[in-house]
């Protein structure tokens, strides 16, 4: 909740009775994206482009900015598609 002129801390009520057990059961398995899936990544030429330009104005060696793109999982569910298609230098503040 947020409160004119101070922050109020959020909370869950009070309950007897957890609605899952927290202890860990089975075993480990990995989850990270590429482990059960085949990745691939597409990108516009015109994105690349414009981030390519962006970068040889810049006068500074390091600059932030942001690719923003879709990801979708393939028809037979064994690949992932990451495409790339909009630049946003960001800001500078």
């Amino acid at each position: 909740r947020f409160v004119p002129q101070r922050m109020v801390p959020f909370s869950f009520p009070l309950s007897r009775c957890a609605l899952w057990d927290p202890v860990p059961m089975g075993d480990v398995i990995g989850a990270h994206l590429t482990y059960y899936r085949n990745p691939k990544l597409c990108m516009l030429e015109k994105t690349l482009r414009l981030a390519y330009r962006h970068a040889k104005q810049n006068e500074k060696k390091l600059f932030s900015c942001f690719l923003l793109g879709t990801l979708a999982v393939s028809e037979d569910g064994e690949g992932i598609t990451l495409t790339i298609d909009r630049f946003d230098p960001g800001r500078e503040v």
